[in-house]
């Protein structure tokens, strides 16, 4: 490891080396350490008190070695650059490559900040996969060299060669920034100009009312019931997934949607139609809940440390899935066995073949049932901010995309070759 020192401004010492938090630590020992981010260096007042602090702090990092008789006799501070630059290029120095096992600790504790900050698991397994797509672009580049500029060639090369969307490009900045500024705790990179992708302005894909009706036809069982409740409700599908039975409120007629996207809780209806086959399900959802009890099994994952606060809340009803997986999991390693909800890849391909079979030529998904339901509802007249509020967007911009249904557009305009 070099660290370079030298006197490049009137009154101000330098100092620059490859990133390490042990070396900033010692850096910010000196009185009046200041970071320059034009230069990338960081620099001190060129005072003797200082150089001998400096120096100091940088024997007590580990890195370096220097005899007791060098230590006692500070140089003088017209030759301080110099001895400094001579003790340190004696020293011991660490190999600038990291191992493999240096990145898979820091991986690791990668994806521990992200949990720490109460990322999902299903975006930490995101960014792990872009972060690791990073790593892979550089294989024998020590860490500590890499910066804004392999940044943007990697974003760069996303767009260019691999033809990724404007969200993707943006997904995968996000998890690379995220691994530098709190992993590294490099703060102040800088990635300079991206080549990005261009993000296209798309309208939603809705359904009518009777593609929907056509659709759901097609369907039966706990599948129809989860997709009708999505329509009905505008939930996404992992919120519909995890829905739990303390979420619904008959006398109410409310459903409450926790931990949905950003960390959100909202409300919105519970549909009057769906009350009664709801109901039913749930009959059949507590008779599979008893016979897993009697089994000895019952228990289902719970959020946080609620496990911790309440030990037997896991094989409680109310923290029951409302839609159970088919078959048990089994854990390979206790042999202890556990119920999850069913999993979104089941409902998103039943949905895709309801739509051939209902002969829907448009591109459906569980994410259009959504989108139907945030248009069928301002086509009906209700004001775009209770829009708003069921969908759980926080800027109404975002719930405007759906106002395309007011403006009849073309449909509006009689074509000159209907007067003929």
């Amino acid at each position: 490891m070099i660290v370079s020192i030298a006197a490049t401004e009137p009154n101000l010492l330098s100092i620059k080396f490859p990133f390490n938090t042990d070396l900033i630590k010692a850096i910010k020992k000196v009185p009046g350490h200041q970071w320059n981010p034009e230069h990338r260096v960081w620099q001190i007042p060129d005072i003797p008190g200082n150089k001998n602090v400096l120096l100091q702090a940088l024997y007590d990092t580990g890195f370096f070695t220097a005899d007791a008789d060098q230590m006692q006799h500070a140089p003088s501070s017209t030759n301080t650059e110099k001895a400094m630059l001579q003790a340190l290029s004696a020293a011991n120095r660490k190999k600038d490559k990291i191992e493999p096992e240096s990145r898979s600790a820091l991986k690791k504790r990668y994806s521990e900040t992200l949990a720490a900050r109460h990322y999902s698991a299903r975006t930490i397994q995101t960014y792990r996969h872009w972060l690791d797509r990073f790593f892979d672009s550089y294989p024998d580049s020590p860490l500590q060299k890499l910066g804004g500029v392999e940044i943007n060639t990697f974003l760069s090369r996303l767009a260019v060669d691999e033809a990724v969307s404007a969200s993707t490009q943006n997904q995968a900045l996000a998890a690379i920034l995220f691994f530098f500024r709190n992993t590294m705790g490099q703060s102040m990179i800088e990635i300079g100009e991206v080549v990005r992708a261009k993000k296209p302005k798309r309208l939603p894909v809705v359904m009518s009312r009777q593609e929907v009706r056509t659709l759901l036809e097609q369907l039966d069982g706990d599948k129809r019931l989860a997709a009708s409740l999505m329509y009905g409700t505008g939930m996404r599908l992992m919120e519909c997934m995890e829905l739990r039975i303390q979420d619904i409120d008959f006398s109410l007629n409310e459903i409450c949607i926790h931990n949905g996207k950003g960390g959100k809780d909202r409300v919105t209806m519970l549909p009057e139609s769906l009350k009664e086959p709801l109901r039913d399900h749930l009959a059949k959802v507590k008779e599979i809940y008893s016979r897993d009890l009697e089994e000895g099994w019952g228990a289902v994952p719970i959020p946080g440390a609620l496990d911790k606060k309440y030990p037997n809340a896991s094989k409680d009803w109310l923290w029951q899935w409302v839609f159970p997986q088919e078959r048990r999991w089994k854990n390979a390693e206790t042999g202890g066995q556990g119920r999850y909800h069913m999993d979104p890849s089941i409902l998103q391909r039943a949905v895709h073949e309801a739509a051939l079979k209902a002969g829907i030529t448009k591109r459906v998904s569980c994410h259009t049932f959504r989108h139907s339901f945030a248009t069928h509802l301002l086509e009906s007249g209700y004001d775009i901010r209770t829009v708003q509020e069921l969908l759980g967007h926080s800027d109404v911009k975002t719930t405007m995309i759906y106002t395309h249904v007011l403006n009849r557009g073309p449909r509006g305009v009689r074509s000159p070759a209907d007067g003929l």
